[in-house]
């Protein structure tokens, strides 16, 4: 039977495991000091290693061979590869958490081990485990038999009670980076023959999110077509993708606001079989790559591009303001969350499209009229052109009073700020006169609400920034300064 390729290489000694170094150099040193503990918490997202390295763990505390443990050559580290080892049990918590079956183990951990040193739980998903299962366990987590282990293993630590974190030692494990994954992928693609671009390994390191399970198994998904030659186009089939010519073409319909074409590319995109969820996260890479090339002047070193899409970027990027680009990743990114959820996922992306475009229509500058021709007996030196009047502060002084009222308004708390005025109102930016440091932490502690109800009063996205002007001082401060004494003023 053919064996997964996260199954087939999974690490057999600590030597092997990626990204976790913090990790094994503790387990390690416990297990040669023989200062092991009795009672773990791996902690850590999908694919990082807390399984494995909780078998490395309990070969460690059994292993019989010479040098560093586990050798993964002795009898018991093969037996404990092989899951037949009598002494380390494996449960899975999301189908035995009910308080019968923690009975059941702490009736099991009265005995002594049969084979090894230790007797090793290993409790996966742990946060699945009922209350009453939880309570049940707790005083044998806290005082096991000398022979006795447990490691239990999460993707969601917060769900355990305090009670259980308390009695174990947590170690919470890191996101793989992108260039050890790829690393090991191409490792395993040499030693079976395959060639396989290193463009279409980043697309895979990238999709794999730190999660080196992930990694393989899309590199499995590749590998099954049975061709010898993997490319990039290759993956972004088989995951759903578009490229990034694609994404070059829509982003400059937005920010020429033609919804249209925008939605017509889409379309297309759809027709081809790409994911509307896929799509999306393609999109939200596409306008951060944007953002890094307005900063970096050769973008294919960071970005996982060809040196011709990078150049694309970096022109396009020229072209659309900063602000817009952060708009859109803020409006993709949102999306791409309700969008896991949705059973119309491409409903809510051409919605998005569609709003991204009318900014960008706005966004463009509107055309220049022509210049009167002069009079005859206009001077020589050319009249200057007069610069447009700011808002009328009470115009804006409206707009701020508008954030107050209504069953939507800014409350409670919020009333501090209310004296606060608006000194500047452009398309991009509201710059408010307050009068005090701690008005003006509270207006960046809640920045993003304000700014959210400043576009839902006016129509425009508009960054929020804080100047202190304090009030002029009193006739009576002015006195008091002068002449160092309290003044008082009788009516």
């Amino acid at each position: 039977m053919y064996l997964a390729l996260y199954r087939a290489y999974r690490p057999e000694t600590f030597a092997e495991v990626l990204g976790q170094e913090h990790i094994v150099k503790i387990l390690k040193n416990q297990i040669k000091t023989d200062t092991v503990g009795h009672a773990y918490l791996f902690c850590g997202t999908r694919g990082t290693g807390k399984t494995t390295i909780a078998r490395l763990l309990a070969k460690g505390v059994n292993c019989t061979g010479e040098g560093e443990h586990p050798c993964g050559i002795c009898e018991n580290c093969i037996a404990i590869k092989d899951g037949i080892f009598i002494d380390v049990a494996e449960i899975d918590a999301a189908s035995n958490n009910g308080v019968d079956n923690i009975r059941e183990l702490r009736e099991s951990v009265k005995y002594p081990p049969a084979a090894g040193r230790k007797k090793v739980y290993i409790i996966d998903e742990v946060h699945m485990l009922s209350t009453g299962a939880f309570n049940a366990l707790l005083k044998t987590l806290e005082e096991p038999p000398e022979s006795v282990m447990f490691i239990l293993a999460t993707t969601e630590p917060q769900k355990l009670p305090a009670t259980v974190l308390s009695r174990c030692m947590r170690l919470d494990f890191r996101h793989v980076s992108e260039e050890l994954i790829r690393g090991t992928m191409e490792k395993i693609c040499d030693g079976r023959g395959i060639e396989i671009s290193d463009s279409a390994l980043r697309l895979i390191a990238i999709n794999a999110d730190g999660s080196v399970r992930d990694g393989l198994s899309i590199l499995d998904q590749c590998l099954s077509s049975g061709d010898k030659k993997i490319s990039r186009e290759d993956v972004l089939d088989l995951l759903g993708a578009s490229g990034e010519e694609t994404f070059i073409e829509i982003a400059d319909k937005i920010n020429s606001g033609k919804a249209d074409e925008a939605l017509l590319i889409l379309d297309k995109a759809m027709a081809d079989g790409k994911d509307a969820k896929q799509f999306l996260k393609g999109m939200l890479s596409h306008y951060r790559n944007l953002l890094v090339a307005k900063y970096i002047k050769n973008p294919e070193d960071v970005l996982n591009l060809s040196s011709e899409n990078a150049d694309r970027v970096k022109k396009q990027s020229g072209g659309i303001p900063l602000p817009d680009i952060n708009h859109a990743i803020v409006e993709i990114s949102k999306t791409a969350a309700e969008a896991r959820w949705s059973t119309q996922p491409r409903i809510l992306l051409e919605l998005c499209l569609v709003l991204l475009a009318e900014r960008g229509g706005e966004a463009e500058p509107a055309a220049k009229p022509a210049r009167p021709s002069a009079p005859a007996t206009a001077p020589s030196e050319p009249t200057p052109t007069p610069k447009p009047e700011p808002p009328k502060a009470k115009e804006d002084g409206g707009i701020w009073n508008s954030l107050f009222e209504g069953e939507d308004g800014l409350k409670g708390s919020f009333s501090m700020i209310r004296k606060a005025e608006i000194k500047t109102l452009s398309d991009n930016e509201c710059i408010l006169s307050v009068q005090s440091d701690s008005m003006s932490g509270f207006v960046d502690k809640n920045k993003k609400q304000i700014e959210e109800l400043l576009e839902k009063r006016t129509g425009k996205k508009r960054f929020i920034k804080c100047i202190i002007e304090k009030p002029a001082e009193t006739m009576t401060e002015k006195a008091e300064d002068m002449l160092g004494i309290p003044v008082e003023v009788e009516e």
